[in-house]
C-alpha cells in the first residue's frame, strides 16, 4: 500500500507539499486514474488550460481542492482587452494593439519579454471573441468612466493608469476594462460560463482533491500527481464543501471566523483524506493561483503585506508554486504583491492629496489604486492619510449617498469621513495629526492645481482641486485601518517558458511534463496590477499551457517507450 508523510498543520488552511515520489517508470505504480492532461486548480487559468487541451482532442482531468471557482469566481469578472475590440469600436474608441502594447509596456516592465507582451496584445481581441463564443457577454456605453469598479449597466471602463502622467504621453488612452455583463460582481458569471464550457467539452472535474506531491521518473519527467482526496459524494465531502463555502461567505467581514471554518475543513481532510495517484500521459498544468492566503510564504517573501486583507480564496495558498519548487522549479517576483487602496469613487477624493506621517505627498492620487497601495505599503510602512477640504467632503458624501455606488465603495467612504480628523484650518489640522509638512504640502499642491507650476507627481490640473477651506479633513487610509481594509494579492510565481508555459528550473532548463499558468506562474500581471489584467493573463497563459501540454503527448510517449 502506498504511504506518504502525514499532513502537518501549517497555521492556515494550506496543506504541506511532500517531496516528489521518484520511480523507474510509470509502469511501476498502480495508478488510481489516468488522463492525457492533468490540470491542478479550476479557476480561469485551469478552465482555459482544460478547454485548450480539449480543442486538440486530449483527455482532460481537472483536480480542485475546493471546487468554488477560486479567485475568478470572487472577482469583478473584468478582462483587460483592447486593440480595437467590438465593444471599443461600438462607441468610437479607435484603440490599436500598438497603443495597448505601449501602455502595458510601462506597467509590465521586465516581468516578461517585450515580444511576449506584444503577442498578448495582438491576441487580445481574439481572446475576448473566444470568451464570447463560450457564452460570455461584453458591452459598452458612451463616456466610459474611471473608477475602481463600474456600476451595473456600465461594462467598459478605464481600469488602469491610461489617463495619467507617465502613461498618456506614450500611448493614446483607451478604456480596456471589459466587465462581463451581469448584475453585481461579474466574476461568478464569467466563471460559470467557463465551467459550463469545460464540462460540455467532456473534461472531468475531481473534487475535493488536494495535490500534495508530484511523481517523477528517473529522467525527472513529471508522470503525475499524488493527491489527498475525500471520497467524492461522501458525507465528509459534503461537510467539507459546506465548511469551505461558509468560510468564503464571511471572509471579507469576519476573517477570523472564516479561518475557523477553514480549520474545520482541513481537519476533515486529515481525517478522511485518502491517497490517490493520478497519471498524466502528456503533462500536468499547475493553475492553483497565488499565495496570499499562505502566511508562511507571505512572511518569507513579502512580510510588509501581512497586515493587509487577503483577497481571493483559501485556494490561493501557493500550493502550485510549492509543487513546482519541490521538483527544482525556479520562482521569481515573489516579493511582488498588489495592494489595492482605491480613493475613486468617490470621485472628489482623488482631487485631494495623500500624505505620509510627515504630511508629505508620495504619489499621484489619480493613479490606479494598486499603484497608490504599492507606494503606501512599500515606501510608507502602510501608513497614509487623504487630505480633503470641506467642499470635497460634501461632494464625496453626496456621491456616496446618491451616486449609485456599490456598497463596498460607499459605506467605507461614509464611515471614514465620519471618523476623520477635522479642523478649520490646515495649520490646526497639521497640529492635530502631528504632520509638520502639511501646510507646505497644501501650498505646493494648490499652486499646481492653479496651473502655476507642474505637479511633482505628474498630476494634471484638471485632476486636482484648489483647496482653500475653511475646513480640512485627514482621512486615515492606512493598510491596517480595520474600517478600510486594503486587499492584496500575490503576483510572483514559477518561472515558465514564455512560448509554451513549461515550467523551468533556476538555470532555465525545462521540467518535462510540467506547465503552469495564471498566478501560479510569472506572467503579464507579475509587475504592476491593473483591473482585468490578471484575469486576462490567466486566460491567455492557461490557453498557452493547455495547448502545449496537449501537444506534448506524442513526445511523452516516445520518451517513456525509449526509457
Amino acid at each position: 500500500m502506498l504511504k506518504t508523510a502525514a499532513p502537518k498543520k501549517t497555521g492556515d488552511a494550506s496543506l504541506p507539499v511532500v517531496a516528489p515520489l521518484t520511480v523507474a517508470s510509470a509502469d511501476d505504480l498502480n495508478w488510481h486514474a489516468s488522463t492525457d492532461v492533468l490540470v491542478v486548480g479550476f479557476g480561469a487559468a485551469g478552465a482555459a488550460s482544460a478547454l485548450s487541451a480539449r480543442e486538440q482532442g486530449r483527455e482532460v482531468l481537472i483536480l480542485d481542492r475546493f471546487d468554488l471557482g477560486g479567485a475568478t469566481a470572487r472577482s469583478g469578472g473584468v478582462v483587460y482587452a483592447g486593440g480595437g475590440t467590438a465593444q471599443q469600436l461600438s462607441i468610437g474608441i479607435n484603440d490599436t494593439p500598438e497603443a495597448m502594447y505601449q501602455y502595458l509596456l510601462r506597467e509590465v516592465g521586465d516581468a516578461i519579454k517585450p515580444e511576449t507582451l506584444r503577442r498578448f496584445c495582438d491576441d487580445s481581441r481574439g481572446l475576448l471573441s473566444w470568451l464570447e463564443s463560450l457564452g460570455a457577454e461584453f458591452s459598452a456605453t458612451p463616456n466610459p468612466p474611471k473608477t475602481s469598479y463600474p456600476r451595473n449597466g456600465v461594462y467598459l471602463y478605464y481600469s488602469g493608469n491610461e489617463q495619467i502622467g507617465g502613461y498618456k504621453e506614450h500611448a493614446a488612452p483607451a478604456p480596456r476594462g471589459h466587465r462581463t455583463v451581469d448584475k453585481g460582481l461579474s466574476g461568478r458569471r464569467l466563471y460559470q460560463v467557463l465551467r459550463d464550457a469545460v464540462l460540455a467539452s467532456g473534461a472531468v472535474v475531481r473534487a475535493p482533491s488536494a495535490a500534495q506531491r508530484l511523481v517523477l521518473d528517473q529522467q525527472q519527467q513529471v508522470l503525475g500527481v499524488e493527491v489527498l482526496e475525500i471520497e467524492p459524494g461522501s458525507k465528509a465531502a459534503g461537510q467539507f464543501a459546506r465548511y469551505t463555502r461558509w468560510a468564503e461567505t464571511v471572509h471579507n467581514f469576519a476573517p477570523g471566523l472564516a479561518d475557523w471554518w477553514r480549520g474545520k475543513a482541513v481537519a476533515l481532510e486529515r481525517r478522511f483524506g485518502q491517497i490517490r495517484l493520478i497519471r498524466a500521459r502528456a503533462g500536468v498544468v499547475l493553475s492553483t493561483g497565488g499565495f496570499i492566503f499562505n502566511r508562511q510564504m507571505l512572511a518569507q517573501y513579502a512580510p510588509a503585506y501581512l497586515p493587509n486583507m487577503r483577497l481571493g480564496t483559501a485556494g490561493c495558498d501557493g500550493s502550485g508554486i510549492r509543487l513546482g519548487q519541490s521538483v527544482g522549479a525556479g520562482v521569481g517576483r515573489m516579493h511582488k504583491i498588489s495592494a489595492w487602496r482605491f480613493i475613486n469613487p468617490p470621485h472628489d477624493w482623488s482631487k485631494g492629496f495623500v500624505v505620509n506621517q510627515q504630511g508629505q505627498r508620495f504619489c499621484n492620487e489619480a493613479s490606479y489604486g494598486a499603484r497608490l497601495g504599492l507606494g503606501m505599503c512599500e515606501q510608507q510602512h502602510g501608513k497614509a492619510w487623504l487630505i480633503v477640504d470641506k467642499q470635497q467632503s460634501r461632494k464625496a458624501r453626496r456621491e456616496s449617498l446618491y451616486g449609485g455606488l456599490w456598497i463596498f465603495q460607499s459605506m467605507p467612504a461614509l464611515l471614514l469621513m465620519l471618523l476623520a480628523s477635522k479642523r478649520s484650518s490646515i495649520e490646526k489640522l497639521a497640529a492635530r495629526v502631528q504632520m509638520p509638512q502639511l501646510a507646505k504640502t497644501l501650498q505646493s499642491y494648490n499652486a499646481a492645481a492653479r496651473g502655476e507650476q507642474d505637479d511633482e507627481f505628474g498630476k494634471y490640473p484638471e485632476q486636482m482641486s484648489e483647496m482653500t477651506g475653511p475646513g480640512f479633513s485627514a482621512i486615515d487610509i492606512s493598510s491596517d485601518n480595520p474600517a478600510f481594509p486594503c486587499p492584496a494579492i500575490s503576483l510572483g510565481g514559477l518561472r515558465v517558458d514564455e512560448n509554451s508555459g513549461q515550467v523551468q528550473r533556476e538555470d532555465g532548463s525545462p521540467i518535462t511534463g510540467l506547465y503552469a499558468a495564471g498566478r501560479a506562474a510569472i506572467g503579464i500581471a507579475s509587475n504592476n496590477y491593473i483591473s482585468g489584467l490578471s484575469l486576462a493573463d490567466c486566460l491567455w497563459s492557461g490557453r498557452r499551457a493547455g495547448e502545449n501540454a496537449g501537444a506534448n503527448i506524442g513526445a511523452a510517449a516516445v520518451t517513456q517507450n525509449s526509457a
